[in-house]
């Protein structure tokens, strides 16, 4: 599954480890009485993030990373892991109906038409997952889609290593464990030149955008903040209460000050009882709180 939970995610038991993976390298956690933390970088080249074409350039250094973290648990085939995918990798968004089907065919058959001519690739051969939130008088339901493919070439190292992905997702969405409910609230989540923005009314999830930016400069992080505050308040009914940043590293402040002015809003960083949730962790630390939440 691309999408287990938004809330949270349950797993029982938690598996043995936990994946996330970037352009940059693999994010891991090795779960028990005590979480340990690891981090294999990787080459430039060897992955590309995108959810048009194929991601993994080059499958052997792949491969060779995901063995080294994994190789605590050589000799123990299908043992269940987590899997964190890039955000750029898969199509996440928010539709919303007046009523939706009750049961699961009907349902993934709307979906399907609904993003039939908005997304960029086959909707009929791609991995889809989904979540339905009701509401008062409408059914959000968030969808996140990817061509089977992209999924099937980031899990084949874990099934080489003897590790079985029984849950994969996409990095903001696990993140959104570290995101405190209440109000309308903002999180950009910055990783490499792909810019994340979820914004969530409570607990409800109702807007997500996934873009990769020319850069990664403020400047033109703030052209596609302004929008998108705009289209808040024109269609969410209020402006944001707060903007989480995520991804930022020593540019936080910077950003803190700079977002304050232009939008007008409190802006605070996004925090982790593990730490400071950087550009290529923030999904495993999120990950890694529901499950400290719910077992």
């Amino acid at each position: 599954m691309l999408l287990d939970s938004i809330k949270s995610i349950l797993i029982d038991p938690p598996p043995g480890m936990a994946f996330e993976v970037s352009e940059a390298g693999i994010a891991a956690a090795r779960i028990g009485a005590k979480t340990e933390l690891d981090f294999r970088p990787l080459e430039p080249g060897v992955l590309s993030v995108s959810p048009l074409k194929e991601n993994v350039l080059d499958a052997a250094a792949f491969t060779a990373a995901v063995k080294a973290l994994a190789q605590t648990h050589a000799g123990r085939k299908g043992k269940d892991a987590t899997l964190i995918l890039p955000d750029f990798s898969a199509r996440t968004t928010v539709l919303d109906f007046d009523t939706f089907p009750a049961t699961p065919e009907e349902q993934l058959a709307l979906i399907r038409f609904r993003l039939k001519r908005s997304v960029p690739f086959d909707v009929e051969s791609a991995a889809v997952s989904y979540m339905a939130q009701p509401g008062a008088k409408r059914v959000d339901v968030v969808v996140v889609m990817a061509p089977s493919e992209i999924v099937a070439h980031f899990e084949a190292p874990f099934r080489a290593a003897g590790l079985n992905p029984g849950l994969v997702t996409t990095s903001s969405l696990a993140a959104l464990e570290l995101a405190p409910e209440g109000g309308l609230t903002m999180i950009a989540k910055l990783t490499g030149h792909a810019l994340t923005l979820l914004v969530r009314d409570k607990s409800t999830l109702k807007l997500v955008r996934c873009l990769e930016l020319p850069t990664s400069e403020l400047e033109d992080i703030t052209a596609v903040l302004v929008p998108t505050f705009v289209y808040m308040e024109d269609n969410l009914g209020g402006r944001a209460e707060k903007l989480l940043l995520c991804g930022f590293g020593s540019r936080t402040e910077e950003a803190k000050h700079l977002f304050e002015q232009e939008l007008a809003v409190d802006v605070e960083e996004m925090r982790s009882p593990l730490g400071v949730p950087g550009e290529y962790n923030a999904g495993l630390l999120g990950y890694l709180r529901s499950v400290a939440r719910n077992n």
